[in-house]
């Protein structure tokens, strides 16, 4: 996820490759990025802490203790921005961490890797609005970007974190059912692809509410689609992995 924030920043013109320093325990890794995206790159966490205006932690949660350790010690007269994507770290604990410090929140999801992304962010005690237009500004290089309130990030995780594993499931349930009723693989992949790239293009650019896109079309199927439960079972796991999320965020705290 860093990365792809990394290269659409990039691309986008956002920030100059010179502009940005990788804080990269692998010497394998800091050359590979170096030599793909021409940024400069240490082994130092501490080194970049002290360099920048804005700081993305794009790190595993459970390394999270023994990262936040650089923080520690830092003097500066106008902290950077934090702004972190790491899962079931509340606001609370970053904090904590770098006392004084803006930080945001952040819940990205997988399609930010190409571009498509949704992130939901949440604002710390010391952000203000300025760094509300630069958090935004940098999320939305990779998708869409929404503040919320951090009580509600679970839900976001819910929905939208976990959405694009429902979304394929139902690519690849409406393409075994069109195999089912005679379609080659290939055709069947390829229609059911498109058929929900281009149903959410069309939700996204015109005012068309779903309900009035689904009534538009041949009801015996969504009478099926209603019978089986299809919309109690989304809206169910959209509620269960918003629980999982919240306990997930307890047990951090």
């Amino acid at each position: 996820m860093g990365e792809a924030l990394l290269s659409r920043l990039l691309s986008q013109g956002l920030y100059a490759s010179d502009e940005i320093m990788l804080g990269e325990p692998s010497r394998e890794r800091r050359q590979v990025m170096s030599e793909q995206y021409s940024i400069q790159t240490t082994d130092s966490n501490r080194k970049v802490i002290e360099a920048s205006r804005v700081i993305l932690l794009a790190i595993k949660p459970q390394i999270f203790e023994r990262v936040s350790k650089d923080f520690e010690g830092v003097s500066c007269e106008s902290p950077p921005l934090v702004l972190s994507i790491l899962a079931g770290v509340p606001l609370a604990k970053l904090e904590a961490a770098m006392p004084g410090w803006p930080v945001v929140r952040a819940m990205p999801n997988t399609p930010a890797t190409v571009g498509a992304g949704m992130t939901a962010y949440a604002m710390g005690q010391r952000a203000v609005e300025d760094h509300n237009t630069l958090a935004n500004e940098i999320f939305s290089a990779v998708g869409q970007a929404v503040k919320v309130p951090e009580g509600l990030l679970d839900a976001v995780t819910g929905l939208s974190g976990s959405g694009p594993g429902y979304v394929s499931i139902f690519i690849e349930a409406l393409a075994d059912g069109g195999v089912a009723s005679g379609l080659p693989r290939s055709v069947a992949n390829q229609l059911a692809l498109q058929t929900v790239l281009g149903t959410a293009e069309l939700l996204s650019k015109t005012a068309i509410h779903p309900a009035q896109l689904k009534d538009r079309v041949t009801i015996a199927g969504i009478a099926c689609l209603e019978e089986l439960g299809l919309r109690s079972a989304v809206i169910e796991a959209v509620r269960t992995a918003s629980s999982r999320s919240r306990e997930l965020g307890k047990q951090s705290t």
